[in-house]
């Protein structure tokens, strides 16, 4: 990058502030304290046509503090990491405290649940580029797409890279850090017919720079997907299978994550509550968390109240084995803490997995989901009603483009139906999966 990123420094200066804010709160009559803060900085650019449109070169702190006076709560922040800013938030948040209600289940995660260990998860992958480069990555990503025949325009192309250090430490006398790096390419492309315009888009995203996708490769898929959008028609309707895409999965796990994290279960807000051991998924179905593979886009040694980290199988061959819980929803609940303070990292699943032409050879009558709009999903009852576009399947084999439809069921009934996974792996981001293959869902055209 263009200015220095000295995370050493970073780092030093982030426990500095903390044993700071540490001991003002102690001074002040707070019985407990815990605090997180971030310093990161990133290079981002967006190419259009091969011109730069926009180039931002950010650095961004943050430091937010709780604070507890016995069973009494309260936290402030501040993005001025100033001895004077630091030391008014941390009053300002014994003040809030001061005027809450008590909470029983309030306080710090439990001393012996503090990670102990912190193994080098090899997430910190900085990448030493100038804005000159980053702006020609993108051009390249973006030209490659343009070049295929039928695309007619272009969104543009963005390139992001960043680096950052995050601290969380309390008044147990933890204190831990993690560095981490992220990096991505994207491009949006456009395509015409006489049936009307279509929009795609393709990127990638890792930890480590030197494991992006090429920028042609990224433009070239983004061109192929934008042009098999063209001449959609309407859907059919009926009862039939859906295969969700792997970047739609992601969302149906994302939902069941939703549904079994603490907070939806003490509020009495989820669809899943009361049904640990119950078999929700087929028996040859797992899934779980594995906070600790190096290099993992989400890996961590401990979570966002110093719990240490550890693998969990949320599902465990079709049944609810584990909730996704804080220390404090496990107090709500009577349990404890499954060291998910800030959500689940490296979801993983554990089936068998099929060749994704066999995935869809075996249906008849059935629709391909590729994107999702609208937000109609209830968490309380678990029903689904989504708007789509994707592709018509007809005799095992992908027909053609089909968009304003709807695909409904109930979550419930869609994990018990999940017919098959496919071998088409997306492993960009924390969730890794392939297709689904859903049975018995509602299409209305």
């Amino acid at each position: 990058m263009s200015q220095v990123f000295d995370i050493d420094a970073q780092e030093a200066a982030l426990k500095r502030q903390a044993e700071l804010a540490l001991e003002h709160a102690r001074q002040h009559g707070a019985t407990a304290c815990e605090l997180s803060a971030a310093v990161s900085q990133g290079l981002e650019v967006d190419v259009r046509f091969g011109e730069v449109e926009t180039l931002e070169l950010a650095r961004d702190q943050g430091f937010g503090i709780t604070v507890y006076v016995g069973q009494r709560k309260g936290n402030a922040s501040t993005s001025d990491a100033s001895e004077r800013s630091i030391r008014e938030t941390v009053e300002k948040a014994i003040d809030i405290a001061r005027f809450t209600g008590e909470d029983t289940h309030a306080g710090l995660a439990d001393i012996e649940r503090m990670a102990t260990d912190f193994p080098d998860l090899e997430v910190h992958h900085p990448w030493a580029l100038d804005p000159d480069e980053a702006a020609d990555l993108a051009a390249r990503c973006e030209r490659a797409g343009l070049a295929v025949e039928g695309i007619s325009n272009s969104e543009g192309a963005h390139l992001s890279t960043g680096e950052g250090v995050t601290l969380y430490a309390n008044s147990h006398g933890f204190m831990g850090t993690q560095r981490g790096s992220r990096h991505s390419l994207s491009c949006v492309l456009i395509a015409r017919d006489d049936a009307g315009m279509q929009r795609d888009m393709d990127y990638s995203s890792t930890r480590h720079p030197f494991l992006l996708r090429s920028p042609e490769d990224i433009g070239h898929r983004a061109a192929e997907r934008t042009l098999a959008r063209l001449g959609a028609l309407k859907a059919p309707s009926g009862t039939m299978p859906v295969v969700f895409a792997p970047s739609m999965a992601k969302g149906l796990i994302g939902h069941f994550l939703s549904a079994i994290a603490g907070g939806a279960l003490y509020r009495e807000s989820s669809f899943l509550c009361d049904r640990l051991g119950e078999s929700l998924f087929p028996e040859w179905f797992s899934l779980g968390e594995r906070p600790r593979i190096k290099g993992a886009m989400s890996s961590a040694a401990f979570d966002g109240e110093g719990v240490a980290t550890q693998d969990n199988d949320f599902v465990k061959q079709g049944r609810l084995s584990s909730y996704m819980l804080s220390s404090y929803s496990a107090r709500r609940l009577g349990l404890k803490s499954t060291g998910n303070a800030g959500g689940a990292r490296n979801v993983r699943i554990d089936a068998p997995l099929i060749d994704y032409d066999a995935l869809i050879g075996g249906i008849d009558h059935g629709i391909i989901v590729t994107e999702l709009m609208g937000q109609g999903i209830n968490t309380v009852t678990g029903d689904y009603s989504r708007g789509a576009s994707g592709f018509l399947i007809r005799n095992g084999v992908v027909a053609g483009p089909i968009e304003e439809f709807t695909v409904a069921g109930n979550l419930s009934g869609m994990f018990a139906s999940l017919a098959g996974l496919g071998d088409d792996l997306d492993t960009r981001g924390s969730i890794h999966t392939g297709s689904w293959r859903v049975d018995g869902m509602t299409v209305t055209g």
